[in-house]
């Protein structure tokens, strides 16, 4: 993608790709949860009410090792349409269990739902550099059809598919990426195309924010919105026992997957990897570190850390009545031990989010992603 000084006249689209976003969120109506709480949470969000099921586009399938890899593609109303990938063991015409994986953040979006599933001979070079980066060369869709699982993966708001089109820039962007340019030049580094995508994207992401706040809307929100629609893909797909279905996600995708489950209550086990805070940590020590403390009542929720260092004392909510618990056998590196549980204690939460907050403990893990018993991938 070349990118060009800002055009004369009206000057570029900050929002380029997505100019039909505005409209979109401004006619929707008010999002309804399944309860008052749902409804309180994705008010908070500025979600919006969300269409029914989207026409899915089936972009033809291929087997690597033993699993069929299917490419589908649908619009959720605005922007760029999504690209996802749906898996399941070759042959298999059971219902299964199904699992929507989230991929991480990274501050890499010229690959979203890819960096989760080895395409085999057609997988990117960027996709191969952020599993071995994040996910210990793994890839844990494959890994949890082999087990048996339909997975579904897609590519969020903002990223790869759905991402801006950024071809042409803000003068704020153009000095930034100028200077950038300058710095890689004087280290003798040539950036790849995706490398300078990514770059961009970051610098761009302030942007993105301020465009859904200014809609009544987060950004996280935006994201959201794009995984609930995924999720109800997954839900209506043939071959899927829609009484077994759950999510996953490590970093970003973590926290996406908690909010998922908080919101739908559909989701019967959420899988949260190296993606916890707590709000006294935030401020000022951590405030660019994300939190994770929602989750719908009844619903299985696991946590895993990468390291003691990820979270202080009282990183994990403490016991809520009537929320389900479970410790993993997760290790961490080269055997080194869990850190010892932190000390319960009482914390200010906002209402919405203490209602929602589940019964977990803490275990250590290796960045892996997964889920209980047969289930654990370790990635």
């Amino acid at each position: 993608m070349a990118y060009h000084e800002p055009i004369s006249g009206p000057g570029p689209n900050p929002i380029a790709g997505f100019e039909d976003w505005p409209a979109a969120v401004r006619t929707a109506g008010p999002y309804r949860g399944a309860d008052a709480a749902a409804t309180a949470l994705g008010s908070l969000l500025g979600l919006r009410r969300s269409a029914h099921r989207p026409a899915v586009i089936d972009e033809g399938s291929r087997t690597v090792d033993g699993i069929t890899v299917r490419r589908l593609r649908w619009s959720v109303g605005y922007g760029p349409d999504t690209t996802a990938w749906l898996l399941r063991p070759s042959g298999s015409r059971a219902r299964l269990p199904a699992v929507l994986g989230m991929h991480c953040h990274a501050g890499v979006r010229s690959v979203g739902a890819e960096q989760l599933v080895d395409l085999g001979a057609d997988a990117s070079p960027r996709a191969i550099w952020l599993r071995d980066t994040c996910y210990a060369g793994r890839a844990p869709a494959n890994e949890l059809a082999r087990r048996g699982h339909a997975v579904l993966v897609h590519d969020t708001f903002s990223w790869a598919s759905r991402r801006f089109d950024l071809s042409v820039l803000t003068p704020r962007l153009a000095a930034l990426v100028e200077a950038q340019d300058a710095l890689w030049r004087q280290k003798g580094i040539s950036p790849t195309e995706d490398e300078r995508f990514d770059f961009v994207s970051r610098l761009h992401e302030d942007t993105v924010a301020k465009a859904a706040g200014a809609l009544g809307q987060t950004f996280a929100g935006a994201v959201l919105t794009d995984d609930l629609v995924a999720f109800g893909v997954l839900a209506g797909e043939d071959g899927v026992d829609d009484a077994r279905l759950g999510t996953f996600g490590f970093s970003g995708g973590g926290g996406r997957s908690l909010l998922l489950a908080a919101l739908d209550p559909r989701v019967a086990a959420g899988v949260i990897s190296c993606m916890m805070a707590t709000f006294a940590s935030l401020v000022p020590a951590g405030a660019g570190r994300p939190l994770v403390a929602a989750a719908r009542p009844g619903a299985l929720v696991v946590v895993g850390l990468a390291g003691p260092d990820h979270a202080g004392p009282g990183a994990v909510p403490g016991p809520v009545p009537g929320r389900r618990r479970v410790v993993l056998p997760y290790r961490h590196g080269t055997g080194s031990r869990a850190p010892p549980r932190a000390p319960r204690r009482k914390r200010a939460v906002p209402r919405v989010l203490q209602e929602r907050r589940p019964r977990i403990r803490r275990c250590h893990a290796g960045g892996g992603v997964g889920l209980p018993g047969r289930n654990l991938v370790r990635a």
